[in-house]
C-alpha cells in the first residue's frame, strides 16, 4: 500500500511540473510576441523646446535625429551636444520603461526568472 501511495504522489508531482512547464512556455511565447511588438514601436523625444528631436525604436535604435538649424551655433557646439545627449538619453530611458512595463504585464513581476 505504501508503494501505491508513493506512486500516486509522484504522479501528482509530475502533473504539477507539466503544468508549470506549460505555463512557462506560454509565458515565453507571450514575451517573444511582446518583444516583437515593442520592437516595431517608436518613441519621440525632444530637448531644447523642440530644437532637437530623436525618434527611437523599441530596440533602442535611433531611427531619426532632427536638429533645428537655428540651434546650430559654431561658437557654442557644446550646447548642441548637450541637447542631443539629453534627447537621446531620455529616449533610451523611455524605451527601457516601455519594455519593462510591457514585460511586467506578461510575467506578472516574475520577469527575472525568464
Amino acid at each position: 500500500m505504501a508503494k501505491g501511495g508513493f506512486g500516486g504522489m509522484a504522479g501528482m508531482g509530475g502533473m504539477n511540473m507539466n503544468n508549470l512547464m506549460k505555463q512557462a512556455q506560454k509565458m515565453q511565447k507571450q514575451m517573444a510576441a511582446m518583444q516583437d511588438e515593442l520592437n516595431e514601436k517608436t518613441l519621440e523625444m525632444t530637448s531644447g523646446g523642440g530644437a532637437v528631436k530623436v525618434v527611437i525604436s523599441g530596440k533602442k535604435e535611433i531611427k531619426e535625429l532632427k536638429i533645428d538649424p537655428d540651434v546650430v551655433d559654431p561658437d557654442d557646439v557644446e550646447m548642441l551636444e548637450d541637447l542631443i545627449l539629453s534627447a537621446v538619453n531620455e529616449a533610451i530611458r523611455q524605451a527601457d520603461e516601455m519594455y519593462n512595463n510591457a514585460m511586467g504585464k506578461v510575467t506578472g513581476g516574475m520577469g527575472g526568472m525568464f
